[in-house]
């Protein structure tokens, strides 16, 4: 109720005034902060030599960002290089027989790779759920999915299996876990498909050809199979018009991304700082919310700069992959939060809204989101940060629509219909500014750590009680309304173009 509905222009400049304020004294804060700990011995190992000839250090926290930007930089390029070459050649050769190129040239990287014997074991994997989806039937497409997806996040079957993996090399884990988890959920997709469309004889070769797409093997994002070969099985595909002018601003955009992040790093040490917990409770109430607000922020950007070069490769190959997640600023409800649109979309689509229905029962909302979360542990590797995350997510997923519930109680309906759509408005923008944080907070458990995280809860809702907490609520109430405000405007440009389409 109320998204529709405009605040006045004075007060929409007072909530940009009041978020930007705010936004750069915490920033203020968090630069000092840095500076100060630059040289602490606690920092050592995750702040570097950067840009020695201004003297700025550089925080390098993030294994795997470092990877990807500094000793696998020129493999990567290599290999989607390769890959877009190939493609191209093929497109204009035979087009007929670019699905069969992504397929041996995946294949081949990632034997070059990771070693003949990984890729024999995956190519198992794939032969497992095919018989399985010959028998048609879901539940054990499924349940044998879900078994070997265990098998790749549990002892001993996880050992054994790495042992697959020919030498060693600095992402040797992370590649073998993304590989792998990401084999089975395709393979697990195509079986459910092949189950639910019986007619279409979908063969042991349309899976491999889905599953060793090199763009999407190792990191994701995944799509669904019935998407994947709907679009790589055309053989003479058509460029939307001004579909090259967003391949090359997404392109653009990517590498904008990625030296920002570079900048940011050599200014702000907001990975290094809540790993130690002693500095990090010196900060000002500001800058630690700050803190805990920019670390998320991060996740996002990495996300984006990741899905970002892999969808542009993919958009050259005439797909259509799944978007970047939603920026976490973005985020006031926890039905949008999530951070792989694409592992998004197949819980959803084999779980969650199969169990759930029309998402608006109580008592099966309750089951799906178990059973969602459920495979999202597993997924995420059984460990207590993952169950107290999963948990805590669940728990917000089913609050809201308990709140809602509530919310459309006779009493509570009747409250609300009496006020004006703009109060109406600024009301439910008070409750989204508390799920915000609690979004950050459920989090920030599995993206830094437990620890870090009772920190900031301790210093925002007891010590900092009443004075940090109202403050930091107003200012999350003001971006959550420019938020709205930014939702209303799009939505009335989708209903403008929707009626210039209408024939009259």
């Amino acid at each position: 109720m109320g998204i529709k509905t405009a605040l006045p222009a004075a007060e929409l400049g007072l909530y940009s005034l009041v978020l930007s304020g705010a936004l750069a004294y915490a920033g203020r804060g968090l630069l000092e902060a840095s500076q100060d700990g630059a040289h602490r011995k606690a920092f050592r190992e995750s702040v570097r030599p950067g840009w020695e000839y201004i003297g700025r250090k550089m925080d390098v926290a993030d294994f795997e960002w470092v990877m990807w930007f500094t000793s696998f930089r020129n493999v990567i390029i290599f290999a989607l290089s390769g890959h877009v070459l190939f493609a191209k050649l093929c497109t204009m050769v035979a087009p007929q027989l670019r699905s069969w190129m992504y397929a041996v040239y995946g294949a081949l990287a990632v034997m070059g790779t990771m070693g003949p014997w990984y890729l024999l074991l995956l190519l198992g994997h794939c032969v497992g759920l095919y018989v399985a989806s010959l028998l048609g039937q879901p539940w054990l497409c499924l349940g044998l999915g879900l078994a070997s997806l265990a098998s790749f996040k549990m002892d001993p079957l996880i050992s054994w299996q790495s042992g697959f993996v020919t030498g060693t090399f600095d992402l040797q884990e992370v590649l073998f876990h993304g590989g792998s988890s990401f084999t089975v959920l395709r393979c697990t997709s195509f079986a459910l498909e092949s189950c639910a469309h019986p007619d279409r004889h979908y063969s042991l070769a349309d899976l491999l050809k889905y599953n060793f797409y090199l763009p999407f093997f190792f990191f994701g994002p995944i799509m669904t199979f019935d998407r994947f070969h709907a679009q790589v099985s055309q053989v003479e595909p058509v460029r939307r018009k001004g579909e090259l002018w967003h391949i090359r601003a997404q392109a653009g955009l990517s590498v904008v991304a990625i030296m920002a992040v570079d900048i940011f790093f050599h200014f702000f040490y907001i990975l290094t700082i809540p790993s130690d917990l002693k500095f990090a409770n010196r900060l000002p109430d500001s800058a630690l919310a700050g803190l805990a607000y920019s670390n998320l922020v991060y996740d996002w950007v990495k996300a984006a700069v990741l899905f970002g070069v892999v969808n542009t490769v993919a958009c050259l190959d005439h797909l259509d992959p799944p978007q970047p997640p939603k920026c976490i600023t973005a985020l006031y409800v926890f039905a949008e939060t999530h951070f792989d649109r694409g592992i998004n979309d197949w819980l959803c689509k084999y779980v969650y809204n199969h169990i759930g229905g029309e998402h608006s029962a109580v008592i099966p909302e309750l089951a799906a989101t178990v059973a969602t979360f459920a495979i999202t542990t597993l997924w995420l590797g059984p460990r207590d940060i993952v169950y107290l995350w999963s948990f805590l997510n669940c728990f917000g997923l089913n609050f809201e629509l308990w709140v809602q519930k509530l919310a459309e109680w006779g009493p509570l309906a009747r409250i609300e219909a009496s006020l004006s759509v703009q109060m109406s408005r600024r009301v439910r923008a008070l409750f989204g500014a508390m799920n915000f944080w609690a979004i950050i907070m459920y989090n920030l458990v599995s993206l830094n750590s437990l620890k870090f995280t009772e920190l900031v809860a301790r210093r925002l809702l007891l010590t900092g009680f009443p004075q940090t907490t109202l403050s930091v609520l107003f200012v999350t109430y003001c971006g959550v309304q420019l938020v709205k405000e930014r939702e209303r405007t799009l939505a009335l440009e989708e209903e403008q173009k929707q009626d210039k389409e209408k024939p009259e």
